[in-house]
């Protein structure tokens, strides 16, 4: 039955479970005290709430077969005898109770069928994002992502591209790119397979990164129907034999740029979020990378995951982390920052994907 869980993660995870839920139902009621509205009544009219908002979210058929099981659950049953005619009733809670198992049932197949699918999207979504990065003399990368749900519309790639059209493979530059789609779950997943394909089409036909980006910005804001859904995008090219790093930040959380010396920088030179106005004119930033610099992209779901007392883990403690640790590969870093994370959040539920890049530039020699 417990699947060899302990006693006390088991309560954690009903813990998690009943506010996640709560969360979906009281969203869609007001439970502000309403003028000089009484305990007892405020109580009754947000449990009412609740109750209605549960409901609301079955079909029609079941909505039906619910309220029929309550009744019948608290249906005492009756027996009625006059000098002709007795009438006897049972009580009919073993019938209410059936029903609601049977409800059960339904609802839980669809949830099956629902999770098979999901399962199936996510397998798919991770075909589109690298297992690893492309090897480039002197350069460490390493990534990890966790979706809030099944799936996620975070975005992480790294890719080396051509120069000129007659370049060697060691003149090529690597692409990097850390992404971000307004919301999460199945809308924004679809949304961020929509923007790989048309970034790895543009980045092969655009000479430079504001060409890129203002492409991707028009090609976004044509498929976002009504304006409802909007990118934040930071991307990067590095060229490895001048070191330079052209960058633009398209309203991405700034990038941390950890010099070997422990002075940081971050790297906000860009513009507005992608699908949110089709003429948009993006700024590139520019930077050298030695070695021993550590350059760390992250989502919003990094800095602003809470652990059970709604205290944010913040940008403060993500440079505590890369500062008190010393930077021994990307690889180190990312999961030394990740577990950092993970400590503080503790049992809270997770409530935005989370997705870190994090390059090192190592040197030559330490690549070789």
């Amino acid at each position: 039955m417990t699947d060899g869980i302990a006693i006390q993660q088991l309560w954690h995870q009903f813990q998690s479970d009943a506010r996640a839920s709560y969360r979906l139902y009281s969203s869609e009621i007001d439970q502000a005290p309403l003028g000089k509205e009484s305990r007892r009544n405020h109580f009754k009219r947000v449990v009412r709430g609740l109750f209605w908002a549960m409901v609301l979210k079955l079909s029609p058929a079941r909505r039906v077969l619910f309220v029929l099981a309550l009744v019948l659950l608290v249906f005492p049953g009756f027996d009625v005898q006059t000098r002709s005619v007795e009438v006897q009733v049972p009580n009919l809670a073993f019938f209410g109770g059936l029903i609601l198992v049977i409800l059960f049932a339904l609802e839980l197949a669809d949830r099956v069928t629902m999770k098979r699918d999901l399962e199936i999207a996510k397998e798919i979504q991770s075909w589109l994002m690298p297992d690893a990065a492309p090897q480039v003399d002197g350069i460490e990368i390493a990534f990890a992502t966790r979706p809030a749900n099944t799936v996620a519309g975070d975005y992480y790639d790294a890719f080396l591209r051509p120069i000129t059209a007659d370049c060697s493979a060691q003149d090529q530059s690597l692409i990097i790119v850390v992404a971000d789609v307004a919301g999460k779950s199945v809308p924004a997943a679809l949304l961020m397979a929509t923007l790989r394909a048309s970034l790895r089409t543009l980045a092969g036909v655009c000479h430079n990164l504001v060409d890129l980006m203002e492409r991707l910005n028009r090609y976004s804001c044509e498929q976002n129907v009504g304006r409802q859904r909007f990118t934040t995008i930071f991307i990067a090219e590095f060229h490895p034999r001048t070191r330079r790093l052209v960058y633009i930040n398209a309203g991405h959380n700034w990038p941390v740029l950890r010099r070997a010396s422990g002075a940081i920088e971050r790297l906000e030179t860009g513009g507005l979020p992608i699908g949110i106005m089709p003429v948009t004119h993006y700024e590139c930033g520019e930077c050298m990378l030695n070695p021993g610099d550590l350059l760390v992209i992250f989502t919003d779901g990094l800095v602003e995951a809470e652990n059970d007392n709604q205290e944010e883990f913040g940008e403060a403690r993500l440079l505590a982390c890369l500062n008190n640790n010393p930077v021994t590969s990307a690889s180190n870093v990312l999961n030394n920052l990740m577990t950092f994370a993970d400590q503080f959040v503790a049992t809270a539920p997770q409530h935005d994907d989370i997705t870190c890049l994090v390059m090192r530039h190592a040197g030559l020699a330490a690549a070789g």
